[in-house]
């Protein structure tokens, strides 16, 4: 477990994460704290990356905008207060409209929050640390989250005004997040 003595900027979380003790670990930063994620197993990478092709595809073909993979920070939230607290999150997908992004991001933290987040949930992921990275993205603008659940085939599609509850039977589409995107939820899950 990382001990943290004080706030950080993203900046400084950025700069942070080259340094030794950062090697490997998954780490984002709330409200100037860093928090250390748990390990991600096969089935998570095998379901992220399968949807993230799937949104990279439709992205590139009809030239929407800027997908991103795991890992990718996102400076959601710069406070203003030089002593930190600014909060950079790393969703497994992200998408960024080309409006809001013309040009390729940098080697840096994206310094704007995504149009849509996808998280895939594993077994041990906290229901509350869900719940808080989801009212984030809210609430520093994220317009969509798509909260996949590998164990019971499901995904939760979350808004500021709505929640939706999709079964494998069900159809995910974009909206006017992600317009034109559409597959049937089954197909998001690798099969035996």
């Amino acid at each position: 477990m990382l001990v943290q003595e004080r706030f950080y900027t993203a900046e400084e979380f950025w700069e942070l994460l080259g340094q030794p003790e950062y090697a490997g670990k998954r780490v984002e930063l709330v409200e100037g704290e860093i928090r250390e994620m748990a390990p991600a197993g096969g089935e998570h990478g095998e379901v992220a990356i399968g949807i993230g092709s799937l949104i990279w595809s439709h992205v590139q073909q009809n030239r929407l905008g800027r997908v991103t993979a795991a890992e990718t920070g996102y400076v959601l939230y710069k406070n203003s207060d030089p002593g930190g607290r600014d909060t950079v999150r790393a969703p497994d997908v992200g998408f960024v409209s080309l409006e809001r992004a013309p040009q390729p991001f940098s080697e840096k933290f994206v310094p704007l929050a995504p149009d849509l987040a996808v998280e895939v949930i594993s077994p041990n992921d906290g229901a509350e640390a869900v719940e808080e990275k989801v009212l984030d993205y809210l609430r520093y603008g994220v317009r969509q989250v798509w909260l996949i659940y590998p164990s019971s085939k499901t995904i939760v599609v979350q808004t500021s005004a709505e929640i939706r509850r999709l079964a494998a039977g069900d159809t995910l589409d974009g909206g006017d997040v992600l317009p034109g995107f559409s597959v049937r939820v089954g197909e998001i899950f690798p099969t035996g």
